[in-house]
């Protein structure tokens, strides 16, 4: 692993943590680990990566204080539906990326984002893609695989829109 993607490990881990996903010390431990062996440089990243399994609840804290030195730490917006559309963008930045696999983060922001926020147009897409991709058949005549891109694009295309309405607001 490179020290660019033990940051952005470090950096992904945050995100997740800061929109409310469960992210075990284990893997918190671990992701300290892989940062110090890639070179990355902390005054508290020595002490996570070095924690013993009796010593896991300690490393929650550990963590905030490696992403604080490191300028990582990431706060989601105060309000519960600019934080919903920020975690909807992160995940459709993903799928986009091809850093989560375009079911999972479809069926993510389907089930959990879209319900939040009431079932928004913008992402009634996204949901599209969800349900064809939870649901498919060989029968349908379309490949998973073309499921996959399209949801891929739904993301590519959600992102550039929410990038042009931000940016004339």
């Amino acid at each position: 692993m490179t020290r660019d993607d033990a940051l952005k490990q470090l950096s992904h881990i945050a995100r997740e943590r800061a929109f409310g996903r469960d992210v075990g010390s284990d893997r918190l431990i671990q992701a300290g680990l892989d940062a110090l062996m890639a070179g990355v440089e902390s005054p508290t990243l020595a002490m996570l990566a070095g924690l013993l399994r009796s010593e896991e609840p300690e490393a929650p804290p550990l963590f905030d204080q490696v992403l604080e030195e490191l300028g990582l730490l990431f706060h989601p917006p105060a309000d519960r539906r600019a934080a919903q559309w920020a975690l909807a963008c992160w995940v459709a930045g993903q799928i986009a990326d091809g850093s989560l696999d375009p079911a999972t983060g479809t069926h993510l922001i389907w089930a959990d984002i879209a319900y939040d926020l009431g079932y928004p147009e913008e992402l009634e897409p996204l949901a599209h893609c969800a349900h064809n991709l939870d649901g498919w058949e060989a029968s349908w005549g379309v490949s998973f695989e073309e499921l996959n891109r399209e949801a891929v694009e739904a993301a590519k295309q959600f992102l550039s829109k929410r990038s042009a309405a931000e940016a004339g607001s």
